[in-house]
């Protein structure tokens, strides 16, 4: 295993839109496993595989937060949301690609996903809380979209243009 370079805004990457994975094969199963351990590292609950700067649809995450709590992994392979409730709830998220930056977001409270485990095995799960909210980040960064993209326009434009700077500096 190894850990992989994050991606930070403005990378361009993270606005492309990722392609399926055609086979889940045995390179598959070894860049979710290094996905893994870069996010345990990081530390994080989920990274999406365009983080990484491949664009592929492929997400991991493990919301086992409490500090003695077994780590829960999930690797979830061309994720689709199938349904999400009409009932939203407000989460303050925040991003490996944003570092430092939190804000309260609206997303739809459950959902149920349909996606391939890291044996190529068809999955259906239904997640609300913190794994709702989790699966759903990871799934936006898939289709390149950015936490902050659900934040008004001014907020947007503020985080977007502190990290354009930052990028210039560095």
């Amino acid at each position: 295993m190894a850990k992989l370079d994050i991606l930070i805004l403005p990378d361009p990457v993270l606005r492309k839109v990722a392609a399926p994975v055609q086979s889940v094969d045995a390179r598959v199963r070894a860049l979710a496993d290094d996905m893994l351990e870069t996010m345990y590292d990081a530390p994080g609950i989920g990274l999406a595989a365009p983080q990484i700067g491949v664009l592929e649809r492929i997400v991991v995450c493990d919301v086992a937060t409490e500090e003695d709590a077994e780590p829960e992994p999930m690797v979830l392979i061309n994720p689709e949301i199938e349904w999400s409730s009409e009932d939203t709830k407000v989460y303050e998220e925040g991003c490996l690609s944003i570092p430092e930056y939190v804000e309260e977001v609206t997303r739809p409270a459950s959902i149920r996903v349909v996606y391939l485990d890291k044996d190529g095995t068809a999955q259906t799960i239904e997640a609300d809380g913190l794994l709702a909210v989790c699966i759903q980040h990871e799934i936006d960064h898939l289709n390149g979209v950015l936490f902050i993209d659900h934040l008004s326009r001014l907020k947007r434009e503020r985080i977007t243009k502190k990290f354009a700077k930052a990028a210039r500096l560095s």
